[in-house]
C-alpha cells in the first residue's frame, strides 16, 4: 500500500490532511538540509519563428499500438525529402543557463539584474517522404533579462537554476535539418542556496508495506461505505414536480429525468 490508501492503518504518522490542532504531535525542532528558494519567477511567451536545428535524429518504431507508446532506433537511413512537420515538445524540464550575468542594482537594495541564455532541449517529431517517423533532438535558445531579488554574500554561495517547458503550435521544414517554429514556452528562475534549516517535527514516517498490483475488483467494492449516505436523498423536489421516494430531480438517487415529474 502507499501513504495515501485506503487500507494504511497508520494514517497519523503518514503524510496527508490535519485533523484537529495542526501542533497535535509536535514534539521535536529538526535540522535538516534542503535548497531554499530566495526568489523565482515565472515568464510564458510565445516564440514566432524561431529557427531550431536538430543535431541528432532516430527512427520511430511504433511498439504498441493498444497504449501509443513508442521506441527509436538507428536510422536505417536518411530523409528522404520532402520532410514534414508533425509536433515538437520539451524534452526535459531541466535548462541550461549560459553567459549569466548578475548586476546589483544600487537604487533597488537587495534586487539585481539577471541576463543570459536559456537554452530548452526539444523533441521535434517529422516524416519524411516514405512516411517514415523520425524524432530529431535540437535545442531552443531564450534570451532573458528579468530583475530577482538575490542574498548577500555569505561562505555558503546561492545558484541561479531554473525549468521550462515548451510546446510547438506550427512548424515548417527550412532545409539543412532546421525547423522554423511557433513555441509557446514556459520559463521558471529560481535563486537557490543550499541551506540547513530549522523546522517542527512529528517524528519520522511509519512507512506501510508496498501493496502488489492486482486487478482485483473486490477491493473496489469493499471500499465503498457500508451503508448510504443520508444526504443523498435530503432534497425535497420543486414544486412543479412529484416527489418519488423522497429525492428531487437531480439524478442523485435514480430520477432519470425532469419533465414536470420526477420519475424513477
Amino acid at each position: 500500500m502507499s501513504f495515501y490508501s485506503y487500507k494504511n492503518a497508520d494514517p497519523a504518522n503518514s503524510p496527508g490532511e490535519i485533523s484537529g490542532s495542526a501542533l497535535d504531535g509536535l514534539n521535536e525542532k529538526v535540522c535538516i538540509q534542503v535548497q531554499r528558494v530566495y526568489d523565482s519567477c515565472l515568464q510564458q511567451e510565445q516564440l514566432t519563428n524561431k529557427d531550431v536545428t536538430i543535431t541528432s535524429y532516430a527512427q520511430v518504431v511504433n511498439k504498441c499500438c493498444c497504449n501509443n507508446s513508442n521506441e527509436t532506433t538507428p536510422p536505417a537511413s536518411a530523409p528522404v525529402p520532402p520532410i514534414t512537420f508533425e509536433s515538437c515538445r520539451s524534452s526535459t524540464t531541466d535548462i541550461d543557463i549560459s553567459n549569466l550575468t548578475v548586476e546589483r542594482l544600487c537604487d533597488r537594495p537587495c534586487f539585481a539584474r539577471v541576463r543570459g541564455y536559456i537554452d530548452i532541449p526539444i523533441d521535434i517529431l517529422f516524416t519524411d517522404s516514405r512516411c517514415v517517423e523520425y524524432i530529431g533532438k535540437g535545442v531552443v535558445r531564450v534570451n532573458k533579462d528579468v530583475l530577482l531579488s538575490v542574498p548577500d554574500d555569505s561562505i555558503v554561495p546561492y545558484t541561479l537554476e531554473g525549468m521550462a517547458s515548451a510546446i510547438c503550435v506550427s512548424g515548417t521544414y527550412r532545409g539543412d535539418n532546421v525547423f522554423r517554429l511557433t513555441i509557446c514556452v514556459s520559463i521558471i528562475l529560481k535563486v537557490l542556496a543550499r541551506v540547513e534549516i530549522l523546522i517542527p517535527s512529528y517524528g519520522f514516517c511509519s512507512i506501510p508495506p508496498c501493496e502488489e498490483f492486482a486487478d482485483n475488483v473486490c477491493d473496489e467494492f469493499f471500499s465503498l461505505p457500508l451503508f448510504p449516505s443520508l444526504n443523498l436523498c435530503e432534497n425535497t423536489a420543486s414544486d412543479n414536480t412529484t416527489n418519488t421516494g423522497g429525492c428531487g430531480c437531480n439524478n442523485s438517487c435514480g430520477c432519470n429525468r425532469c419533465n414536470g415529474n420526477c420519475n424513477n
